[in-house]
């Protein structure tokens, strides 16, 4: 069979695109190796538009619910496989699997997401979701008027520390190197704060805590010498690992992997692939923004399979 549409992502952009397919009329297959995408971990979502407040794993099982709702038989769910590598051949896109399957489509629209790159110290992994968290966005609220820290100098860590600035006690910000990656601009406005400090040359230990963290342990690279730094709250922001393997030899990739897309249309190097989230360069890396973008290019799509 030959579908309208493949759909690689089960989370909020590729939540969004397949509503949308589905609503459209055209015949889809939407492949996921799971729902949620990276917020699936978090224990409370309070930016999720119109949702005061949700987990992750209940935000998950929300997306499946509403792709289940609108499906009907026009689009078709395969759960459980991810996509390996996608080929063309005349106007057709054949998607294979990492379990043997393979579908033919008209179009493709990725959203394949991305893993956030993990701090790999001792207590890192214990205290994951226990005080340590990779999403400012989603969990900083829960964090207000505690001490945290921010563990990475780019503009993400950067614009995490504005976030959190706005409610928490105080955030020092430790960045291993002994300049900043951030643009000058957001650097000497989130310095000003007065609860805010920032130390460079901070090469992070370890985390530490009981049942929930207590603090972190960090090296001065230049003097060897060790500290401890008593927080509530560790915010990482050492960059993303784009899920986009399986398209590096078809499309045009940034110096990050990540998919480089028109932000007029969500449109790739290759006519009848489109794709958004944080598989691709975007901006900002936020489920609202993933989502919307994906409205965005489901629009075009339709437009781009009626045209022919």
């Amino acid at each position: 069979m030959k579908y309208d549409l493949a759909i690689i992502g089960g989370g909020p952009a590729g939540t969004a695109a397949g509503v949308y397919a589905s609503r459209k009329a055209l015949k889809t297959i939407f492949i996921t190796k799971e729902w949620g995408g990276q917020s699936v971990v978090s224990s409370d979502i309070q930016n999720w538009v119109g949702t005061v407040s949700i987990s992750g794993a209940d935000l998950a099982k929300q997306f499946k619910k509403h792709v289940d709702a609108y499906k009907g038989d026009t689009l078709t769910v395969i759960e459980g496989e991810s996509a390996i590598g996608i080929e063309k051949k005349d106007s057709v896109f054949t998607v294979t699997t990492d379990k043997g399957s393979t579908f033919d489509s008209r179009a493709v629209f990725i959203a394949t997401g991305a893993d956030r790159r993990k701090l790999n110290v001792p207590g890192a992994k214990e205290f994951d979701q226990k005080g340590l968290t990779y999403c400012a966005s989603c969990d900083g609220p829960l964090f207000a008027g505690k001490d945290v820290a921010v563990i990475g100098g780019g503009n993400a860590g950067f614009e995490t520390a504005a976030q959190l600035l706005a409610y928490v006690k105080s955030v020092t910000l430790l960045h291993y190197r002994d300049t900043f990656k951030a643009d000058p601009v957001t650097i000497k406005k989130v310095l000003a704060n007065p609860k805010m400090k920032a130390v460079t040359n901070a090469e992070t230990l370890e985390i530490k805590g009981d049942t929930f963290v207590t603090g972190l342990a960090y090296k001065n690279t230049k003097t060897g010498k060790t500290h401890e730094l008593p927080v509530e709250g560790v915010f990482v922001e050492i960059g993303l690992v784009p899920s986009t393997g399986f398209v590096k030899n078809l499309l045009d990739l940034d110096d990050y992997g990540r998919i480089r897309v028109d932000p007029i249309n969500q449109t790739t190097s290759i006519p009848g692939i489109w794709a958004a989230g944080d598989s691709t360069n975007n901006l900002y890396n936020q489920n609202n923004i993933a989502a919307g973008d994906a409205v965005k290019a489901l629009e075009d799509i339709y437009i781009y399979l009626h045209a022919k």
